[in-house]
């Protein structure tokens, strides 16, 4: 049985939903009860409370904030027979702006792993879709810095390949787009998207930070505009990853916007 933690989450819905669809046992793990594919078992919980029980693998998504330890999370979830952890990371902590601890508290678990190293989600665009709706503006600060954002379902199939194949074991994947978008390319996808122009409003940092600090944490707030307002040559490289484990390449930004054009209309 697999277990996925943050399984309402823009990657953990698609997760199970492929986990559920190959055939495998799949056990939902969410602080909200939602509805999930026939078969699945759903259990409400968190990191810190999760019973790993009959699990042999384990998808896990440390939610912004987490201020707990992860080595007695995984000393659970090793007593409980779980064998393989993939746990989604960040691009930030290849590049040094977010911490490490959670990764290394992963490779030194004793279990077999397998760590995500995901861009920005092309899906943090939906916290325009009031105002694209409302008035078809999108608001952001650096309009013009393009980043390699990735479709979250991307990120699903390399963890479900991960989960179900042992050639993963030990790897660290950077996992983004196909080429780097601006906020202002994506307002513009956007537009295409739900029939429309939608018209892109520069914002300010402090605007931003503002808005962001409205669920995110500050630390991670500031360190995702750092990457968004002067990001390094790493941050905005594509990675070849998600091609080479899905042996095909990761989908556009216009694709996401294409397929959640309903969110926007």
């Amino acid at each position: 049985m697999i277990m996925v933690v943050g399984a309402t989450g823009n990657v953990g819905a698609p997760l199970v939903r492929m986990l559920s669809e190959a055939g495998e046992e799949v056990t939902a793990v969410s602080r909200r009860i939602a509805l999930a594919p026939p078969g699945v078992v759903v259990r409400q919980g968190d990191l810190a409370s999760l019973d790993f029980g009959g699990g042999v693998a384990a998808f896990l998504m440390v939610p912004p904030g987490f201020q707990g330890s992860l080595e007695p999370v995984l000393a659970r979830a090793r007593a409980a027979g779980v064998e393989r952890v993939v746990l989604l990371s960040s691009q930030g902590v290849g590049t040094g702006r977010h911490p490490a601890v959670f990764e290394e508290a992963v490779r030194s678990s004793g279990l077999k792993w397998t760590i995500l190293r995901p861009a920005g989600f092309a899906s943090n665009a939906f916290q325009w879709a009031e105002s694209v709706r409302a008035g078809r503006e999108v608001a952001a600060p650096f309009g013009d810095v393009a980043l390699p954002v990735i479709d979250p379902e991307d990120i699903a199939s390399v963890a479900a390949a991960a989960l179900l194949s042992p050639s993963h074991e030990g790897k660290t994947y950077v996992l983004t787009g196909p080429s780097p978008v601006s906020p202002q390319d994506q307002a513009a996808a956007i537009g295409e998207a739900v029939g429309e122009p939608v018209r892109f409003v520069p914002q300010t940092r402090e605007e931003a930070l503002s808005a962001l600090l409205g669920f995110m944490p500050p630390e991670v707030a500031e360190s995702t505009l750092a990457i968004l307002g002067t990001p390094t040559p790493e941050e905005q490289r594509v990675s070849p990853d998600v091609s080479r484990v899905l042996g095909r390449p990761p989908r556009p930004f216009a694709e996401w916007a294409s397929r959640f054009a309903g969110a926007f209309k």
